[in-house]
């Protein structure tokens, strides 16, 4: 079984070209990637598997109307695929998961401790809540960086390339959703002394 060993871009080719099993190979080749990929943005197994299934019916759709154009980037284009789908996902659902610890926002440690009192619970369920509130007001170029990097886990770059900014744009608007966002935080400054 050599065939293993040939390239994405030939596989796509021979796809196009009418080879279904070429398009097998290339699905049994990324999926742990292209899965994991998935998972570790939604924590869900069957929204996960429901996103990779959409994610191949996209990448299938548009390989069979030949208008896929990527030479040989085959696995950056369906992640690219994937991550919309994600972000469709969220948007539809409009439930956000909780914050990961970023360089970003240290602030944010706190809601991951478990220690903390009944009165420290309510007010980070407020904080949480006015948070929530809060990104929904910032201009939609803030947001969309913003939810990319604190709730994706993406890098600058990664951000850079899917929303067609340059980098310092991305940084600049993260900045300033920042900014945005310590106004709130500042008006729960007890939960910081705590």
């Amino acid at each position: 079984m050599g065939d293993i060993q040939l390239p994405d871009a030939l596989l796509v080719t021979n796809y196009v070209e009418g080879d279904e099993n070429a398009l097998t190979t290339l699905i049994n080749r990324h999926e742990s990637k292209i899965f994991g990929f998935i998972y570790s943005k939604i924590s869900d197994r069957d929204i996960s598997n429901d996103i990779f299934q959409d994610t191949f019916i996209k990448v299938i759709r548009t390989l069979k109307s030949k208008s896929y154009n990527e030479e040989g980037k085959f696995l950056p284009w369906v992640m690219r695929i994937a991550h919309n789908l994600i972000i469709d996902h969220y948007r539809r659902n409009k439930k956000m998961p909780m914050f990961r610890e970023t360089e970003e926002f240290s602030i944010f440690s706190i809601m991951s401790d478990d220690s903390l009192t009944i009165e420290n619970k309510i007010i980070r369920e407020q904080v949480e809540m006015d948070l929530k509130k809060l990104i929904e007001e910032l201009p939609a170029d803030q947001k969309e960086v913003l939810v990319m990097r604190m709730y994706q886990d993406m890098s600058f770059k990664e951000i850079s390339e899917i929303t067609g900014v340059s980098i310092n744009t991305a940084l600049g608007r993260m900045r300033y959703a920042l900014m945005n966002m310590r106004k709130v935080i500042d008006k729960h400054q007890i939960i910081l002394t705590n």
